[in-house]
C-alpha cells in the first residue's frame, strides 16, 4: 500500500506490529550504544595483549567516531532518499560484519581499520532508528512511539556496562565485539517481518557526496596529526601531511558548502546566533564528556584495580539519573527557557569532573569516585536535553532535519578530537597509561582540561535567546518533531539524529 505524507493511518501503538518496530529500532541503536560503552571498558586489556601504546589505543577510538562524525549527515539522507528501513538494514549488517572482523583482529593495527568499518556501519544504522518511528507510527501514536525507544534505549546502556564487562572478564575483550552477530540477526528479522520502507518523495538529484568526501579527509587529516603528533614529533613528513590534507579538505568543505545550491550543511542555519552558540556548547561539552569517559575507565582497572565489570558499573549513576529524569528537565526547559539550565548544567559538569580528582590510588567507590559521578550526572541531566531542543527550535523548519544531523556530527567531532588531543595533553603518552602513578598524574590534569572545557559551555550560553523554546512557527514541527519532553533519555554518547518535521513520504 502506498500513501501520500506521513500516515495517519500509520502503525498503531499497541499492535504486534509496533512493538515490532520499536523492538527493531531499539535493537539496532542498543548494538551501537552497548559497543560505545564496551569498547571503554575494554581498553586496558587490549592494550595488554596487542602491547599497545597509548596512539594505538586512541586509534580504537578515534577510528570508529572519525566514520561516524565525517558520514552522518549525508547517511541520514541517504535513508530519506532510498528507503530508511533499506538503509537502517544496511548498517545492521554491515556493522555486525565490522564487528567480527574486531572480534578476530589479530593486530592494534587491524582492530583499528574494522573498528572504522564499524563506524560507517554506525553512520547507517544511527539516524534509521528515529526517522523509521516518525514515518511508521501513527501521528496520534508517534511521540509515545518515540518516547518507549528513548526510555528502552536508556535501559540498553544501562545494562551496557555490566554486559561488556562480564563479557570481558568471562573471556575476552573480542566477546564483547562478536555478542553485536546474533543481535544483528535478531534486528534484520524483526526489520523484514515488521517495519514498513518509507522514504521522502520530495528528495531528487544525487547525494552531496563531494562534501562528504572533503568532510572526512579534514576530520581524518586533523585528527592523525593530533594523535600521532605526540609520538612521532609535528615535524615528521607523516604529521605535516595529514596537518595540510586536514586544513585543506575542511577549507575546501566549507567553501563547497558556501557556493552549493543544495549544500549538505546549509551556512545561513549558521546565521542565529543562537544555533551556532548552543553548537559550540554541544562541542565543548561532548569533548569533555569524551575525554573523562574514555580515562575514567582506565584510571579505575589500572590504578584503582577495578575488575572491568565494576569499572563499568562505575558511571551507572549517570545513566540511570539521565533514564529517570531527563523528561522533566526538557520539560522545565520549555516552561522557563534553556538558558538558566545550559548554563548550570556544564558548569556542574565541570564540578563534577574536579571531584573524580579524588578517584585515586586507595580510594573507595563511595568517596573517590561517586559524588564526582553524581554531580557529573545532574550535569549532564541539566544539558542534555535542553541543548537538542534548542539546537532543532533555533533552525527553520525546513533545515530541522539537518540541523539535528549536525548537532549530532558536531558532538561525535567534540569526542573524537578529545580523545586525539587530551592523552598526551595531560602526559599519558607511551605506555603511561599501564603505571598507576603516571596515569593518575595524567588523570588529574585531564580532569581539569575537560572541567575548563566545559565551565565554557556554561559560559557561552549566556548568549542563547531564552524564547526559543516557545511556540515553534510551523505547526508541522509541533505535531512531528519531538519535543524536548519526549526524550525520556537522551544520550550520553550523543544527541538525537534525524529529527525532522512533517514533508511528503511515501510508504510501502
Amino acid at each position: 500500500m502506498t500513501t501520500m505524507g506521513y500516515p495517519s493511518t500509520g502503525v498503531r501503538w499497541g499492535s504486534a506490529q509496533a512493538r515490532g518496530v520499536l523492538a527493531a529500532t531499539v535493537c539496532g541503536s542498543g548494538m551501537a550504544m552497548l559497543d560505545g560503552t564496551v569498547v571503554n571498558v575494554a581498553l586496558p586489556r587490549i592494550g595488554a595483549e596487542f602491547g599497545a601504546s597509548v596512539t594505538g589505543l586512541q586509534w580504537v577510538l578515534d577510528g570508529y567516531l572519525l566514520a561516524l562524525a565525517s558520514l552522518i549527515l549525508v547517511a541520514g539522507s541517504l535513508g530519506d532518499r532510498y528507503g530508511r528501513r533499506r538503509m537502517f538494514e544496511l548498517g545492521v549488517v554491515w556493522f555486525g560484519l565490522a564487528s567480527v572482523l574486531c572480534g578476530l583482529a589479530p593486530t592494534t593495527g587491524v582492530l583499528v581499520a574494522a573498528r572504522v568499518l564499524q563506524g560507517v556501519g554506525g553512520a547507517l544504522l544511527t539516524p534509521g532508528s528515529l526517522a523509521i518511528l516518525q514515518s511508521a507510527f501513527a501521528h496520534d501514536d508517534r511521540a509515545r512511539a518515540i518516547g518507549a525507544w528513548s526510555g528502552l534505549g536508556g535501559v540498553a546502556t544501562a545494562v551496557g556496562p555490566l554486559v561488556g564487562g562480564l563479557l570481558i572478564q568471562a573471556w575476552s575483550w573480542r566477546l564483547a565485539f562478536l555478542i553485536n552477530v546474533p543481535v544483528a540477526f535478531l534486528c534484520v528479522y524483526l526489520c523484514r517481518r515488521y517495519v514498513p520502507e518509507s522514504r521522502d518523495t520530495t528528495m531528487t538529484g544525487r547525494p552531496e557526496l563531494t562534501g562528504t568526501v572533503l568532510c572526512a579527509v579534514g576530520l581524518a587529516g586533523i585528527t592523525g596529526a593530533l594523535v600521532e603528533g605526540p609520538a612521532r614529533g609535528m615535524g615528521d613528513p607523516v604529521v605535516l601531511v595529514a596537518l595540510v590534507l586536514g586544513v585543506l579538505g575542511l577549507a575546501g568543505f566549507c567553501v563547497l558548502q558556501a557556493r552549493e545550491r543544495n549544500p549538505l550543511v546549509p551556512p545561513d542555519l549558521f546565521a542565529n546566533r543562537t544555533f551556532t552558540v548552543a553548537n559550540l556548547l554541544t562541542f565543548l561539552l561532548y569533548a569533555a564528556l569524551g575525554g573523562v569517559m574514555m580515562l575514567m575507565v582506565m584510571q579505575l582497572q589500572v590504578s584503582l584495580h577495578y575488575p572491568p565489570v565494576l569499572a563499568g558499573l562505575a558511571g551507572l549513576p549517570i545513566t540511570v539519573i539521565m533514564l529517570l529524569l531527563s523528561a522533566q528537565s526538557g520539560k522545565l526547559a520549555q516552561r522557563i527557557g534553556p538558558r538558566l539550565q545550559l548554563i548550570v548544567g556544564p558548569i556542574l559538569v565541570g564540578v563534577g569532573m574536579l571531584m573524580l580528582r579524588w578517584a585515586v590510588p586507595g580510594a573507595s567507590y563511595l568517596t573517590g569516585v561517586l559524588p564526582g559521578v553524581v554531580v557529573f550526572g545532574l550535569g549532564l541531566l541539566c544539558a542534555v536535553a535542553p541543548v537538542t531542543a534548542t539546537v532543532l527550535a533555533a533552525a527553520p523548519d525546513r533545515h530541522a532535519g539537518v540541523a539535528s544531523g549536525v548537532n549530532n556530527a558536531v558532538a561525535r567531532t567534540g569526542s573524537l578530537l578529545a580523545v586525539a588531543v587530551l592523552p598526551a595533553a595531560a602526559g599519558i603518552t607511551g605506555e603511561k597509561y599501564s603505571d598507576p602513578t603516571a596515569l593518575t598524574a595524567g588523570w588529574q590534569m585531564a580532569l581539569l582540561m575537560c572541567a575548563i572545557a566545559a565551565v565554557a559551555g556554561g559560559v557561552i550560553a549566556f548568549f542563547i535567546d531564552n524564547k526559543v523554546l516557545g511556540q515553534p512557527s510551523s505547526p508541522a514541527v509541533v505535531e512531528d518533531s519531538p519535543h524536548p519532553g519526549d526524550c525520556l533519555h537522551c544520550g550520553v554518547e550523543g544527541p538525537p539524529t534525524h529529527v525532522h518535521p512533517r514533508r511528503p513520504s511515501i510508504v510501502d
